[in-house]
């Protein structure tokens, strides 16, 4: 199980968007990377085409490492470590460290 999943609410921990928020629209595990709804926004140069038929500079979200990125606990509000809380049945759920409230 990894620490960010898809549909977590993280922040940014280090580069230009520190401290900004938002959620997690994909994740690339094997890549160590994550894309995050309105964070690292990088402009592409769209080519003209049938669906964009002017062309043009499209503001999009760029891939970020998931180190850079904690997910939000929705107990203490602030960005956590995640942990793991094992059941006697094999189960396992996603824990903040620092109030042991569930990440979801």
């Amino acid at each position: 199980m990894a620490r960010i999943r898809k549909g977590d609410t993280v922040t940014v921990l280090s580069g230009k968007d520190r401290g900004k928020a938002g959620k997690v629209l994909r994740v690339w595990p094997e890549e160590g990377r994550a894309l995050v709804e309105r964070i690292n926004l990088v402009r592409h140069f769209e080519r003209r085409s049938q669906q964009h038929p002017s062309g043009g500079i499209v503001e999009r979200e760029g891939a970020l490492a998931i180190s850079k990125l904690a997910p939000i606990c929705p107990t203490c509000r602030g960005p956590s470590r995640a942990g793991w809380l094992v059941s006697p049945d094999g189960g396992k759920q996603r824990i903040c460290r620092r109030c042991k409230g569930i990440l979801g």
